[in-house]
């Protein structure tokens, strides 16, 4: 459960600090908060602009809240949105740092302003799509993953998703579906390995 997979860009204005607090670093990453590939089972999709996995106290809130790292990445990152209002970027982070904190309607909120901004971006529509999930409108979640599949039908986290969206409703047929979808596209991923266990599971149900 780890990486992210879009190269990262820093913000010019962004200082030091900043990008510390919102855990940027260049390079080839996989996965949303805190670096997991997994949230609540549910594979995340790659952000525009987000951080590399996350230090331990920078892992999933705990049921105490989000940890002190995580309220100072949302806090650098609201201050983002306020200096860069347009850039749809400044709004993924802002949406990123949501998600790590456990915030899911701030974050559904602050990634529909980054599509808004730079529409049908399949990753920021699987992000959010996960944070529908969080919030229990599944209507909403399979719609999103359904539409950044559209996008770009060989996108892993959305088709993955769009299995466990239709376990959520018992929707068995339409889950191995996906998930065999999966394993079909890239059977050594990541996502492939998740999904055969999940077929494995439904076949001992």
């Amino acid at each position: 459960m780890d990486a992210k997979t879009r190269q990262l860009v820093l913000v010019g204005a962004l200082s030091a600090a900043v990008a510390g607090a919102l855990g940027f670093t260049l390079g080839n990453q996989y996965g949303r908060a805190g670096g997991r590939a997994f949230r609540d089972e549910v594979v995340v999709a790659a952000p525009v602009a987000g951080g590399m996995p996350a230090a331990p106290d920078q892992a999933a809130p705990t049921a105490a809240g989000p940890t002190m790292a995580q309220l100072q990445a949302v806090s650098a990152a609201e201050a983002l949105s306020v200096t860069k209002p347009d850039d749809a970027r400044s709004w993924v982070v802002l949406g990123n740092a949501y998600f790590d904190a456990g915030m899911p309607q701030k974050s559904v909120n602050a990634y529909g302003r980054a599509l808004v901004l730079q529409p049908d971006d399949p990753n920021v529509l699987t992000d959010q799509g996960i944070m529908y999930r969080e919030l229990g409108q599944l209507d909403k979640a399979l719609t999103n993953f359904e539409r950044a599949n559209r996008l770009q039908p060989q996108h892993l986290p959305s088709l993955y998703n769009i299995g466990i969206v239709h376990a959520d409703r018992k929707e068995l047929a339409e889950a191995k579906k996906a998930w065999n979808k999966v394993i079909e596209l890239a059977p050594q991923s990541e996502q492939a390995a998740e999904a055969r266990g999940r077929l494995q599971h439904l076949e001992h149900q």
